[in-house]
């Protein structure tokens, strides 16, 4: 049985999240969060940490009957998709104008038994 989480517009760039996601994909879900919230020293590490245990509820909210254990899950599935770019710009030098892209992304966490 699998369960699925995702949280869209986050304001970050899809090339640093997945730089995270790349290395928690394919773990127990219980040593993810370990390396999440401990060991990985990165902004987007919480987030994709709380997408996680959202994943983790929907499991659990699915199986109501029986009591999930965080050792038995797996992540099956961790995806960072890009999101919109918002367009900023910056006054430069000589009246120029240069662009800011502000990206965003959208990641989705598959947790199976």
């Amino acid at each position: 049985m699998e369960s699925i989480a995702k949280i869209k517009y986050l304001r970050s760039a899809p090339r640093k999240a997945r730089l995270v996601a790349d290395a928690v994909r394919g773990m127990m879900v219980g040593e993810a969060l370990g390396l999440l919230e401990f060991n990985i020293n990165k902004k987007v590490a919480t987030d994709i940490a709380k997408v996680l245990k959202s994943a983790v509820a929907n499991m659990q909210s699915k199986n109501t009957d029986t009591a999930i254990d965080l050792e038995e899950l797996r992540i099956k599935e961790i995806r960072v998709d890009e999101g919109p770019v918002m367009k900023r710009f910056r006054a430069r030098a000589q009246g120029r104008a240069s662009q800011i892209l502000k990206r965003m992304c959208h990641i989705t966490v598959t947790v199976e038994n």
